[in-house]
């Protein structure tokens, strides 16, 4: 009997892992091994998805071998078949037979799915348990959330090492159903729960907190075994898993899309430097409903709102500051020491500030472009600041609109090109990534000492480009993006925040992405 066997599997395990499983696939052992190399940088706590290789028997021996040289790693041997979600087309004999050899080959755990579990014999599954590698047992929902209690009890009857329970979530009320009951049962087993897509994020980061043994990473971007799956890098730098607490707050940015939001970087960045015990989640939700939910329950400290909620969740909040009542829309809330949630609108110090960082906007010539949420956080704003502001939009009635109800005028093409401003601010989506107006007014339609694009990817947008090119000072959007989070966490806690931080951050990500984007195309 081997030292591992003097105390029970799962003891032994617990004792060495970390927290944070790598979940790795291949379609050939040697890019299998290649990935875990690569993922030892992140976690020694590896599985191996044995399932995605096209012969997985003969792969078990040669990550034996891998696993001798590297006995700091602790490996997961997975083999599911194809009808309960994995993909092995053999046998259950056959399954039982690799996931056997697995252990004799170093695999400190072997993943076993509820419904072989339940076609096994009782020798087939002591023949399981008596070896040297502790039994999980999991089930895996790909398509709803479920009952997380009744599936509970159907895997503990066979009383395994691990309990692993995997449902689907369609929104952030299904990953906060699980959250709470895997708090309310994680005395009762070692148990890992998740909520697989993007509406479940939220349960594979707070996961550890509620009480999960552990939780599962892919390795990098793109090579993710599981939807939602988030990469281990990110669990453990970005929103430091390992260190969230019941006395953690949490924020977040609330909508749809948000899987690419920058705001998490972002924010989290700020906390970490300041040293706040809190963390910034993506919360994808298209409903003020399942995000109140989410905002009372969990709670959460605060909210970055976006499209399509900042109209949506006024009539939710106790109260507004004035200038969010003027623009009708929200994007930030913050929950007061009563419980309650208040809203505020930073878009406009977003445009504000890097504005007033170069010259005065009283009695300044501004022109602003387009007449959507972002023009209106500019030009109530900017008229707030006693700046003179002209609206220009290619839908004529909703820049008159915006410009009467504001104390703005509108302009037509012919008066710009006739006009000279101190500011040019673009808050249309020309020259976005994707959009097919690169640029709102020709250059040489307009005359103007400072321009200001809200726009900021692509970074170096192309009004930018023309702007340089006739020797006018330029404002990247970037600005905007950080300097209204940098209000948001002013709201939030209190404290200045660390504004260069903050766009060091997002530059740099922001030149990583573009870079790589650039480099595809090539």
């Amino acid at each position: 009997m081997s030292h591992i066997q003097s105390i029970s599997p799962a003891a032994y395990l617990r004792s060495r892992v970390g927290r944070v499983c790598v979940a790795l696939k291949g379609r050939t052992v040697p890019a299998l091994l290649e990935h875990a190399e690569a993922a030892l940088a992140e976690s020694q706590f590896l599985e191996f998805r044995l399932d995605s290789l096209e012969n997985p028997a003969a792969a078990v021996a040669p990550i034996g071998k891998f696993l001798a040289t590297h006995k700091e790693v602790v490996a997961i041997a997975t083999c599911r078949r194809k009808p309960f979600g994995g993909g092995f087309s053999g046998t259950l004999a056959q399954e039982l037979n690799i996931l056997a050899s697995a252990t004799e080959a170093g695999f400190a755990l072997i993943d076993l799915e509820i419904e072989s579990a339940e076609a096994c014999s009782a020798f087939e599954l002591e023949t399981l348990r008596n070896t040297s590698a502790a039994l999980l047992i999991s089930y895996h929902d790909f398509q709803n959330a479920i009952d997380p209690e009744a599936t509970f009890t159907r895997i503990q009857r066979f009383e395994p090492d691990f309990v692993k329970i995997v449902s689907t979530a369609h929104s952030l009320t299904d990953s906060l159903n699980l959250l709470k009951w895997m708090n309310s049962r994680s005395g009762d087993a070692q148990l890992v729960a998740i909520a697989m897509g993007e509406a479940g994020v939220v349960s594979r980061i707070l996961s550890l907190r509620a009480g999960s043994s552990f939780t599962f990473a892919s390795a990098s971007d793109g090579v993710e075994t599981a939807p939602g799956q988030v990469t281990a890098r990110a669990l453990k730098d970005l929103y430091q898993i390992e260190q969230i607490d019941q006395a953690t707050r949490i924020y977040g940015v609330a909508g749809n899309p948000v899987a690419h939001s920058l705001s998490p970087l972002m924010q989290n960045s700020a906390f970490h430097r300041e040293r706040i015990n809190a963390v910034y989640l993506p919360l994808k939700t298209e409903s003020v409903q399942d995000l109140l939910t989410l905002a009372r329950q969990l709670p959460l400290s605060g909210i970055s709102v976006t499209m399509p909620l900042k109209q949506q969740v006024l009539s939710a909040l106790a109260n507004v500051d004035p200038l969010t009542a003027k623009l009708g829309a929200c994007n930030t809330i913050r929950t007061g020491a009563d419980g309650k949630l208040y809203g505020f609108n930073t878009d406009v110090t977003g445009i504000v500030r890097p504005l007033e960082k170069r010259m005065s906007l009283k009695g300044a010539r501004v022109l602003v472009l387009g007449a959507g949420g972002a023009a209106r956080a500019a030009v109530y704003g900017l008229a707030e600041k006693g700046a003179r502001v002209s609206i220009w939009s290619r839908k004529e009635s909703t820049a008159r609109e915006l410009a009467a109800s504001a104390g703005a005028s509108a302009i037509s093409r012919l008066e710009i090109a006739a006009s000279e401003f101190d500011i040019l601010i673009n808050a249309t989506p020309c020259g976005m990534h994707g959009n097919s107006h690169p640029l709102p007014l020709e250059p040489e339609e307009w005359k103007a000492r400072l321009v200001f694009d809200l726009v900021y990817n692509p970074l170096d947008t192309p009004l930018l480009q023309a702007a340089r090119a006739r020797g006018i000072p330029t404002i990247q959007g970037v600005e905007m993006f950080v300097h209204q989070g940098a209000r948001q966490f002013e709201l939030w806690t209190g404290k200045p925040a660390p504004e260069s931080e903050m766009l060091r951050v997002v530059l740099f990500a922001l030149t990583k992405a573009q870079a790589h984007a650039a480099g595809t195309k090539e």
